[in-house]
């Protein structure tokens, strides 16, 4: 496992966790490593887990299907995040989500039980650990709530444009890529994919915003205003 060492020391789960302190923790939590293949769903809704999955190469997407199988994308997990934490947290829950691979992924699963019962020697690393999956779970609800704003407003445009305004002030720069391409971008914001694009092209032939693929950069009527959180 120490080859995904520094892939593991870059995610919040295992910050400020040593080398020597990192071996013995993913003993203790049981640590398995498993690889799969583009398209394939690694948990399907319905289904309970007692694991937390930490993504350490590829990509996946958590989302939501109704029985003619339209999705509405959640978000987005790559190397470095977690996933199904918050439901291997209650006991008894079952998955109202599936994650499908995006690209070929390689995912380190964490026994749950192991995770929130302090070891024998109740190492301070473990508590560490602890208080850094609080932090990730505290971060997801934040997320979920900026994604419930995007889906609140009334139409495409308002809707790209509170998700593009979110995106800029947490980067702290009018100019970024996102993480979605066209269609996912459009199942993330619940709206059809050609309005998706029709919006975009409009907004950008009235300069507020130009991008390329999935890189964006924002407009604003004064060109040379420093960004608002900039001091």
């Amino acid at each position: 496992m120490k080859e995904f060492f520094q892939t593991l020391h870059a995610a919040a789960l295992f910050s400020g966790i040593s080398d020597d302190e990192l071996a013995t923790l993913l003993s203790c939590l049981g640590a398995r490593i498993d690889t799969f293949p583009k398209g394939s769903r690694l948990l399907r809704a319905g289904e309970a887990v007692d694991e937390v999955g930490l993504v350490l190469a590829g990509s996946a997407l958590i989302m939501q299907e109704d029985i003619w199988g339209n999705r509405n994308i959640l978000s987005k997990t790559g190397p470095g995040q977690t996933f199904a934490d918050a439901f291997a947290c209650a006991p008894g829950a079952v998955l109202n989500v599936s994650v499908e691979v995006e690209s070929t992924m390689t995912v380190m699963f964490l026994h749950i039980r192991r995770v929130l019962s302090v070891c024998p020697s109740a190492c301070s690393y473990h508590s560490r650990f602890i208080r850094n999956l609080l932090g990730e779970l505290a971060e997801k609800n934040l997320r979920l709530n900026e994604k419930l704003t995007h889906m609140g407003q009334r139409t495409t445009r308002t809707k790209l444009m509170s998700y593009f305004s979110t995106e800029a002030l947490r980067r702290g720069v009018y100019e970024f890529d996102i993480p979605f391409s066209r269609q996912q971008l459009a199942d993330y914001l619940g709206v059809e994919r050609s309005g998706l694009s029709v919006e975009l092209g409009k907004m950008r032939d009235e300069g507020l915003l130009d991008f390329h693929k999935s890189h964006f950069l924002l407009k604003t009527p004064e060109p040379d205003r420093p960004f608002p959180s900039a001091r």
